[in-house]
């Protein structure tokens, strides 16, 4: 019953709270839309090795913009809330859990939609090919790649004395995260003392899965040489194989920072008298 009620105010506080769940929206069409402009027509091109490279950088601006633009624009929005669960907290109208559980399942709709949205635009104006199963690995890394850029915000403020601690240090994180994506330097080329960073990024995962999932099994020659699938799996070491493997990765990429959010939630108390 708690975790209903707190999951009943939050959607009567998200639904009031226009400015944060309006402008994400069209933040993410813009990108959308500009992205889909930019690599128009890109999916069907598999000819050469820059064009796969293109491919992913597409997939990497789109993740590294809207994701960092969704941890950042939530981490007001639960640094507000945080304070008002204080004093609610107090007067024992609910527990810490309750209240992380409806402040962080609220985001699932809203993160859906907007995932949908991006899919959409992006699928039809980059022309990535027409399967119902490459579609739905595109909505569901999206998906979950938001979910858990979101809930690592959540989790950075229920970690921090306020919203500006949080975002200088989610900050050096995504920073990281970008220099260990496998953009920049492709997984066999990074140091092998430093491949445990790759492996620990999350934003690596979201890159594997959105590329392998649409180029993994393609058998097209590149330059009349190597087949697409091969170069993946050599240059970037991507395999189409593993990608059930990297969609429970990410799934766990989720929990872990949400229920690192709940912990904090309930032990930590930044509440000042």
């Amino acid at each position: 019953m708690q975790c209903m009620a707190c999951l009943w105010k939050q959607y009567w506080s998200y639904w009031r709270n226009t400015p944060y769940t309006a402008v994400r929206f069209l933040f993410t069409t813009s990108i959308a839309i500009l992205l889909g402009i930019i690599f128009w027509d890109l999916g069907s091109r598999r000819s050469r090795p820059q064009e796969l490279s293109n491919a992913m950088g597409s997939m990497y601006i789109a993740v590294l913009f809207i994701g960092i633009q969704n941890a950042s624009s939530v981490q007001p929005v639960v640094a507000i809330e945080r304070i008002v669960f204080y004093r609610e907290r107090a007067a024992g109208m609910y527990s810490p859990l309750a209240y992380a559980f409806g402040q962080a399942m609220i985001e699932v709709p809203y993160i859906f939609v907007q995932s949908l949205t991006y899919g959409v635009i992006v699928y039809a104006m980059i022309g990535y090919e027409s399967t119902i199963a490459k579609f739905v690995w595109s909505i569901f890394f999206m998906f979950f790649t938001f979910l858990y850029f979101t809930y690592f915000g959540m989790m950075a403020v229920a970690a921090s004395p306020n919203g500006q601690v949080a975002a200088i240090v989610s900050g050096a994180f995504y920073g990281l995260w970008s220099i260990f994506s496998g953009f920049m330097i492709p997984r066999p080329r990074i140091p092998i003392w430093w491949k445990w960073y790759y492996w620990a990024s999350p934003f690596s995962w979201s890159l594997y899965g959105l590329l392998a999932s649409q180029y993994g099994d393609i058998t097209d020659r590149l330059d009349k040489a190597k087949q697409v699938k091969f170069f993946l799996r050599n240059y970037y070491g991507f395999k189409h194989d593993f990608l059930p493997v990297v969609a429970v990765v990410i799934v766990g990429f989720n929990v872990l920072f949400v229920s690192i959010f709940a912990l904090w939630i309930k032990s930590l108390n930044y509440q000042r008298r």
